[in-house]
């Protein structure tokens, strides 16, 4: 599998840049441009990998959501660029909706259909629970509400300010897991001896190819972001299903893949870190740093989703809590959150 994502991304980055000097057809070049984010993303989510080996299941699968949600900031601060605010808030719902129910539930269910139970630390699992109801039952459902009665000014101000609480407590829950309480809660099989493992790159090689990666889907996104509005007059798609399904997808390849691969060795640590892991930093630092970039450019981004976006992602949190509370999941509970995933795409693509 990893050669031929090498061959996609050896062909699809020079097939987007020739496209896009001799402005090839939109919907064509959409295709290449997607194919290829998820190629060099398959990079991304080896070379986090082969630094997870090293790293531990907590450091391997935050430095695994960094990455893959790297893409999407990328793609999000072009959409910014160019006024494309709906897309851009419908990308943070796609990927709050993609973690928790698309990821996390293919995780669970492959892992499932090789494990009977698959056990991962139920105290990590409560933590992320109560900062997920925070971050988007608290942070995203106020500023929508106390919305209705402000003028815009009054909402942007609202939204600058939750954007930097939001970050100052992701900042402190990182500090919290990862020095004064890092072991404090620790797992049984964490304290296993993992130095048999080799990584797939040594670490130079690793980050060098994070690296390019980087830099090669900037470039690849920034063409991409001017196909949406094309493509969707074309598909007949809206914005809100172009953010929600199609960014959010091809925005977070990486670690979608290399979670499905941890469950499928059964790392549930890290598959759960990844998927739940991710939310959190989409939730509490890409969106609110994306409300602060928004203020250097011509329109500004609130803090504000729309109705349906919303009920979407506290559904989605709900779920995610009742089932992964326990610290054990199985195929059937994966299947759960993968028919929930399903029935919010009909509705998103519907409307």
């Amino acid at each position: 599998m990893g050669k031929i994502f090498a061959i996609i991304a050896l062909i699809g980055v020079p097939l987007s840049v020739i496209g896009n000097l001799l402005h090839w057809p939109t919907v064509m070049m959409f295709v290449v441009y997607c194919v290829t984010i998820v190629a060099l993303a398959s990079f991304m989510g080896r070379a986090t990998e082969s630094l997870a080996v090293v790293a531990g299941p907590r450091i391997g699968g935050l430095l695994n959501a960094t990455f893959g949600n790297a893409v999407e900031l990328i793609i999000s601060i072009f959409a910014l660029k160019e006024g494309l605010i709906e897309v851009v808030l419908a990308s943070l719902t796609g990927s709050v909706l993609g973690n928790l129910l698309l990821v996390a539930g293919l995780s669970f269910f492959v892992g499932g259909l090789k494990f009977k139970r698959q056990k991962f630390n139920v105290f990590d699992a409560r933590h992320n629970s109560g900062l997920l109801m925070f971050a988007i039952i608290v942070a995203f459902v106020i500023p929508e509400v106390f919305a209705q009665d402000m003028n815009e000014t009054k909402t942007m101000t609202l939204s600058i300010g939750v954007s930097i609480i939001l970050i100052a407590l992701y900042l402190f829950a990182l500090f919290f897991k990862l020095v004064t309480h890092r072991g404090v809660y620790q797992h049984d099989d964490e304290g296993q001896d993992h130095s048999h493992e080799e990584p797939e790159w040594g670490k130079g090689k690793a980050i060098l190819i994070l690296a390019i990666s980087t830099a090669a889907v900037a470039y690849v996104a920034e063409s991409l972001v001017h196909t949406f509005e094309a493509v969707g007059e074309t598909f007949g798609w809206s914005e809100l299903f172009i953010g929600v399904i199609i960014v959010a997808i091809v925005g977070n390849a990486a670690e979608h893949a290399s979670a499905i691969i941890m469950a499928y060795k059964n790392k549930m640590d890290v598959a759960v870190e990844i998927a739940v892991g991710s939310t959190l930093q989409i939730a509490m630092f890409v969106a609110p740093v994306l409300v602060l970039i928004s203020l250097f450019y011509e329109t500004t981004m609130p803090l504000v989703f729309t109705l349906p976006e919303l009920v979407a992602m506290v559904s989605a949190v709900l779920v995610t809590i009742v089932i992964s509370n326990d610290g054990e999941t199985n195929w059937f509970e994966g299947l759960t959150l993968l028919a929930a995933y399903l029935i919010m795409g009909i509705g998103f693509y519907l409307l």
